[in-house]
């Protein structure tokens, strides 16, 4: 049998146990580690006399990586998922009668944290590069081996909750022993080993605080008060959306300290075998971890040296934001403005968000393209302006002849704009999304003439910038922006028919979608949308096809043109602002439209945002734009904010209530009394009546 863990015996009487899985990058939570985990701990108490103490450590990257999530998509309905011969085993460790000290010399996430926390004292290297957290309910789970009912011991509710539990917060080490889960840091490995070894020989008779005579739960007294409330604020931060980890992870650790050590452990198990057998937590295992993984590991091309030096042109807030990012990434950043004011402008942007000395030397403001020589890329991010953007490639192509060029367009076809290049196969899309230093998606546009070592090339990038890449084909919209406008543009369409604004806004939140529909469009700024709707009504009609114009087309028109509220940037929009805050939904929008309409059903109202974005994504699928399930579903989630717990545009039909023919008999339903929008496409219609899934 494989041993994922060695054992090594000292004079000193220190056994140190190095997790070491063969043949695999990271420790995992599976069944070969917990057997082994096992034996471990039979052989520390058959051996017990002759052990002054123990020391857990790592022989990977990371500590340990957590749980076993291939298995947990393996689960069926009726299955048991609580681990509870590993968390049975942890209970032995830190009732072994010797110290135990976790020497944490890489990232301790999910499992590795909770075997951590099964040790008497944790001590990690002060490396920024190492996560130390509970990612759990990001995966719709929760700490399920002892994570929930050891860090409400340790800490008490309220601050195992906020700080660890319920957000999936990833801490620095630093912040980890501010907050109060690691004891200690070290400078380095050798330091790390030694204060390991010292602490045991200072402490033979450790034990959990725990399990000392007398302990109480921190913030007992003061919690009681707190208690009832905590319910209503959970549900106050979900708007409603179905979540269940949270709600689950609550009842878990208040259930938990109300009762003995053993018996929380047992409640503990059975709200993690009702996430982990659930559909929820397997849709977003599936999309956030598997599908971000598939996406992130694409080939880039390595026949041509890496981007090394890039130039962002255009230092306007996302041109500033993508230099800030390639600078953070370590490349050198040339961002160039048409003045040297402006382009100083944008290198402060990285100035107010880190004041490394280092990053901002690697970023050269420049008002002269002349200096653009020799950089390796060039990222366009100037105005949405096909004749502006033309005029700046052919000054690119004048001093950087040999430099591949990117446009962070958001919308404008790369082969339209791409007519302004000499070198076609050379130019690409590499869509970025804002915030940029908080996004993690990056769309790679490929042109109908853009090389594949431009691709390549543009992949490696994205990877260099640590972030998620999806690759589409050229489309107007591309795939990210022609879905998200179908969400808005539904959402609008509801305040036509009279739908009270509040209800939009509610139906979209309790759907799961990060941002309300209304509010999301003063935040885009409803003058983008009528842009980019009147270049696409333009170019369809020049192509000699028909215009039809949306319900939502009007009521955007009367915002801006009747009632001067283009959106939040402006201080009016949907809402009203003060100091540039939301205050409130626009009294106003019920005087202009109604807003008496109270017979469109609240499921109708949630599924037609969440239906009419997955009909457009098989659109795009089927026109070719989208080529991979995949990128479908990564993009819709870290995009443009598809409710996550749906795993993707795609997975939602998957999984919907009798599969594809039952989303497409709803489809039809839809479309009988909103409109030929949601008639479900021929690809769709035909994977259905085949008994497929879009996989």
């Amino acid at each position: 049998m494989v041993d994922p863990i060695r054992w090594e015996g000292g004079a000193d009487g220190i056994v140190v146990l190095t997790l070491d899985h063969p043949g695999r990058s990271a420790n995992v939570m599976n069944a070969e580690f917990t057997a082994g985990f096992v034996s471990t701990v039979d052989r520390l108490e058959a051996e017990r006399d002759r052990i002054a103490g123990v020391i857990i450590t790592s022989a990977k990257k990371t500590f340990f990586a957590g749980g076993d999530l291939e298995s947990i998509l393996r689960l069926g309905p009726d299955d048991d998922a609580d681990p509870r011969v590993l968390k049975n085993a942890a209970r032995r460790l830190e009732t072994l009668g010797r110290p135990v000290v976790a020497a944490v010399n890489g990232s301790a996430l999910g499992g590795g944290l909770e075997l951590a926390l099964a040790c008497h004292h944790r001590i990690a290297l002060d490396d920024p590069a190492i996560e130390i957290g509970f990612p759990e309910v990001t995966l719709g789970l929760l700490p399920g081996c002892g994570g929930v009912v050891r860090s409400v011991r340790l800490l008490g509710i309220a601050d195992a909750l906020a700080d660890w539990l319920l957000r999936g917060q990833r801490h620095r080490p630093a912040d980890a022993v501010a907050h109060g889960l690691v004891d200690e840091l070290a400078a380095d490995p050798a330091s790390l080993m030694a204060a390991a070894r010292a602490w045991i020989a200072a402490h033979p008779d450790a034990a959990q605080p725990y399990d000392r005579a007398g302990y109480r739960i921190p913030g007992g007294a003061a919690l009681a008060a707190q208690l009832p409330a905590l319910p209503a604020t959970l549900r106050k931060q979900l708007k409603g959306a179905p979540y269940p980890a949270p709600r689950n992870i609550l009842a878990a650790a208040v259930e938990g300290a109300q009762v003995d050590l053993d018996t929380a452990f047992v409640i503990e198990g059975r709200y993690f075998t009702e996430l982990a057998t659930g559909r929820i937590a397997k849709n977003m295992i599936q999309a956030l971890f598997f599908d971000v993984q598939q996406a992130g590991a694409r080939d880039q091309d390595d026949s041509r040296p890496p981007v090394r030096r890039v130039a962002v042109v255009g230092a306007g807030m996302m041109g500033a934001a993508i230099a800030y990012v390639c600078a953070k990434a370590g490349l050198d950043v040339v961002l160039k403005d048409v003045t040297i004011e402006a382009a100083q402008k944008g290198r402060a942007y990285a100035e107010g968000r880190r004041h490394d000395q280092a990053l901002l030397d690697r970023i050269t403001p420049t008002a002269d393209v002349a200096d653009l020589a020799g950089v390796d890329l060039v990222i366009e991010a100037v105005f949405e302006d096909p004749a502006l953007k033309r005029l700046v490639y052919a000054e690119i192509e004048q001093v950087a002849p040999d430099a591949s060029i990117a446009s962070n367009t958001s919308t404008l076809p790369i082969g339209l704009l791409a007519e302004g290049v000499s070198r076609p196969e050379d130019f690409i899309g590499l869509h970025f999304f804002s915030p940029v230093d908080k996004m993690p998606l990056v769309e790679v546009v490929r042109g109908a003439r853009t090389g594949d070592a431009a691709v390549g090339r543009a992949l490696g990038l994205v990877r260099r910038l640590r972030k998620t890449p999806i690759v589409v084909n050229d489309s107007r919209g591309f795939f990210t922006s022609r879905v998200i406008g179908t969400f808005t543009n539904e959402g609008v369409a509801m305040l036509a028919e009279g739908v009270p604004a509040a209800s939009i806004e509610q139906a979209s939140s309790q759907a799961g979608y990060p941002a309300p529909v209304l509010a999301l469009m003063d935040e885009l700024t409803l003058t983008l949308p009528r842009r980019i709707r009147q270049e696409t009504a333009a170019a369809v009609l020049a192509g000699g096809g028909t215009w039809a114009p949306h319900a939502a087309d009007a009521v955007i028109d009367r915002m801006i043109d009747g009632h001067g509220r283009p959106g939040r940037s402006s201080g009016a929009g949907f809402y009203e602002y003060a100091d540039g805050r939301r205050t409130g939904l626009w009294p106003g929008l019920k005087d202009e439209f109604g807003g008496t309409n109270l017979g469109v059903p609240f499921d109708d109202l949630k599924e037609r945002m969440l239906f009419i974005e997955a009909i457009e994504s098989v659109r795009c699928l089927e026109e070719g734009v989208l080529t991979s399930v995949v990128d479908a579903n990564v993009g819709s989630i870290l995009g443009i904010g598809y409710p996550s717990w749906t795993g993707g545009v795609l997975q939602y039909i998957n999984q919907y209530d009798g599969g594809l023919p039952g989303f497409v008999a709803r489809a039809r339903a839809l479309a009988e009394r909103y409109g030929e929008r949601f008639d479900p496409p021929a690809l769709l219609c035909a994977k259905a009546g085949n008994g497929e899934l879009f996989e």
